[in-house]
């Protein structure tokens, strides 16, 4: 069975290899990890300090997060390599850590489902592209899904009092929202009587008290004031409903796109597992509820309902154990139907490797600012040692730009906003959105990067990456005077 843990794990670490840049929503936890590593206790220096971001978010994922990295970051600063290879570092211990989240729900899997189904589960998860690109994303809601897993394992298990210790650590500490589908999950069991009331409520009231205190007291005195970070989070997005300022989509979005599209072969795999087992009807019902409950909110991202990928593909999981078995009946039998049945299947899975191969080769042009930055060292390693300015605007920042990219110790980087013509006369580079050129007589283009221009599944797939590429981002370099 390691085997297939072994397969996810190296799918995940090309995953990071492929693209290695972050963007604007994992700011904030790859930032903080930088600085605990490198700045330690020195909370001045930290980046969150200038650059808070709309609602302040835990340094205990970070925290975790540096200290499984930093034997890495030892090893790389010992052989002198580039500084961004420590975000390589970081992301790898991420995502094994995530692979090992998925390698502990499994095991669950298969010893309440069987082998065949734990087997199955690790090959649907392998056919998709979203989980495995997003395991070693330092996103608030990986850090989440990591303690969603270890939690449905304890669930499937009926260990009720360690489920609801990993439950509040993941809802109170990382995103409030698993409490609708880590909470649907325990009604289920006190519906069926799986749990006790009373066992619940002491349980969670205690838990819930200590992830709570360690919140607030940790990031109390990263943020300098008193605070529970969740909790303004989910103030912001409910009491303020502020949300919608980043977009809105349609009720079903989530339904007609999000899920499709990161289930792809778990799609009519999971609808014969809900046929053939009527089991599986007990974990379909609490993922269903949670993603019908948050489509109210119209502010909509996969990420933040990605914790069901993993139960979806226990199901589709179950399913394609039945197919399996169909087929081999029909190679035995001859049957000409349970053959198709399984050639179909294999079709879908096919199309689904696919696809998840085409998403991640046009990921890799999706992080023009990242690859600029990268681009800007190499251009100008000739100047490592001189005293250089380098701004960064507003989009390059959101697109890949992060501390692990500040390769020179000489050279002063700024990310100020709103900075006037004049004023940005005074950087050798600017790392900037491509268009800055037409506005600025001081800098000539140095070199240009293309990116995507449409994000769109069809328009990924079916056209050619030559026809979504065009100029995202560009470095300017001070023309002498």
């Amino acid at each position: 069975m390691y085997a297939y843990d072994a397969c996810i794990a190296v799918a995940v670490l090309l995953h990071v290899l492929v693209c290695p840049y972050t963007k604007v929503e994992e700011s904030f936890n790859l930032q903080a990890t930088h600085d605990i590593l490198y700045h330690r206790t020195d909370i001045d220096k930290y980046d969150h300090l200038e650059f808070p971001g709309v609602v302040p978010r835990t340094f205990i994922g970070p925290i975790c997060l540096a200290a499984i990295s930093s034997p890495g970051v030892a090893v790389v600063e010992a052989f002198n390599l580039d500084k961004f290879v420590c975000q390589y570092v970081v992301r790898i211990a991420l995502g094994l850590l995530l692979t090992f989240g998925l390698a502990y729900f499994r095991s669950a899997v298969e010893t309440i489902l069987g082998s065949h189904v734990s087997v199955s589960f690790a090959v649907v998860t392998l056919c998709q592209f979203h989980l495995l690109f997003y395991a070693s994303r330092p996103l608030p809601n990986v850090f989440a899904l990591l303690l969603a897993l270890v939690a449905c394992r304890h669930w499937l298990l009926t260990k009720t009092s360690a489920f609801i210790w990993t439950s509040a650590a993941a809802i109170i500490i990382f995103r409030f929202e698993l409490s609708f589908f880590l909470g649907l999950l325990l009604l289920s069991d006190l519906l069926c009587e799986r749990a006790r009331l009373m066992d619940v409520l002491k349980h969670g009231l205690f838990a819930g008290g200590v992830c709570l205190a360690a919140t607030v007291l940790v990031d109390s005195f990263f943020w300098k004031r008193w605070l529970w970070p969740e909790g303004e989070v989910l103030y912001y997005n409910t009491v303020l409903n502020k949300s919608s300022n980043w977009g809105t989509l349609p009720f079903l979005w989530y339904f007609y796109s999000a899920l499709p599209k990161s289930l792809l072969c778990a799609v009519p795999l999971s609808v014969v597992g809900l046929v053939v087992d009527k089991r599986m009807w007990t974990l379909f019902k609490p993922v269903l509820g949670f993603v019908f409950f948050y489509s109210f909110l119209p502010h909509k991202e996969l990420r933040f309902i990605i914790y069901v990928i993993p139960m979806v593909n226990v199901i589709a999981g179950r399913g394609l154990a039945y197919v399996r078995t169909l087929f081999l009946a029909g190679m035995k039998q001859r049957s000409w139907w349970k053959l198709a049945v399984g050639a179909a299947v294999a079709g879908f899975m096919v199309c689904s490797c696919m696809v998840s191969i085409a998403l991640t080769y046009l990921s890799h042009h999706n992080y023009p600012g990242g690859l600029a930055f990268s681009r800007l060292h190499q251009l100008a390693v000739d100047k490592k040692d001189s005293p250089v300015k380098v701004h960064i605007d507003v989009y390059t920042a959101q697109t890949g730009v992060s501390r692990f990219g500040q390769l020179y110790a000489s050279w002063n980087y700024s990310k100020a906003e709103d900075l006037t013509v004049e004023e940005l006369t005074e950087f050798s580079f600017l790392v900037a959105e491509a268009g800055a050129e037409e506005t600025l007589n001081t800098h000539e283009v140095l070199e240009e990067i293309r990116g995507l221009t449409a994000f769109s599944l069809f328009k990924q797939i079916v056209r050619s990456p030559s026809s979504v590429l065009t100029p995202r981002a560009v470095i300017l370099t001070r023309v002498r005077q």
